[in-house]
């Protein structure tokens, strides 16, 4: 009787822990979109003003896609352009290769570093991570999402990313803007299920 009480005690107190840790982890995602949403507003440049951002929206938050992948450095990285959809190129290298597991399939990807150096310091050390998956044209963006990583994020060749924090590029919005397209190495054959969805207002075109 006692093994019975220890172990519905132990239960409990698991749930309780495993509901705390699903709480504060929804916040962190609440957290990240109400940001992403507020920068929009911030930028001079943006495709997006107030009454555009209630037509973004996002996958429900699924700790299952926060995964924590190898990371390969690139040897001898070679710059090479990287087309986007409005014609023109943008010039990156590979920084790294990442390969991760979720829930038994394995997902290589590649990591890539504009080698223009960025203006603003506290970009420097970004790392450009752009993917499409089997939800494009459907749920999410025909062209790909991004997500933006940190090489000093790197620890022990190790580096964790999040598909929970994966947007759209502005192209999903409007034309007139230069948004890479993901690479082939990229392409993963799986929904993936978490992030941004696909943009729900009108796509722009703005005057010429």
């Amino acid at each position: 009787m006692k093994a019975v009480i220890h172990l519905l005690l132990f239960m409990i107190v698991v749930s309780c822990k495993t509901s705390k840790e699903s709480a504060l982890y929804q916040k962190e995602i609440n957290e990240f979109q109400l940001s992403y949403k507020s920068g929009f507003l911030d930028n001079p440049r943006s495709p997006l003003n107030q009454d555009d951002l209630v037509n973004i929206h996002f996958f429900k938050a699924d700790a299952s896609w926060k995964l924590k992948c190898r990371c390969t450095k690139t040897t001898d990285p070679r710059p090479f352009d990287m087309p986007t959809y409005s014609g023109v190129t943008r010039t990156y290298m590979q920084h790294s290769t990442l390969d991760c597991n979720r829930k038994g399939t394995s997902i290589h990807l590649e990591l890539y570093k504009n080698i223009h150096q960025p203006i603003n310091p506290l970009y420097k050390n970004h790392l450009f991570l752009p993917f499409k998956d089997l939800t494009n044209g459907d749920t999410t963006y025909g062209g790909g999402r991004y997500i933006n990583l940190m090489d000093t994020n790197i620890k022990n060749d190790s580096l964790e990313i999040d598909f929970n924090t994966a947007y759209n590029p502005w192209c999903a919005y409007s034309d007139g803007y230069n948004c890479p397209i993901p690479p082939r190495p990229n392409h993963v054959a799986l929904h993936i299920e978490a992030g941004e969805k696909i943009f729900k207002g009108i796509h722009k075109t703005p005057d010429k």
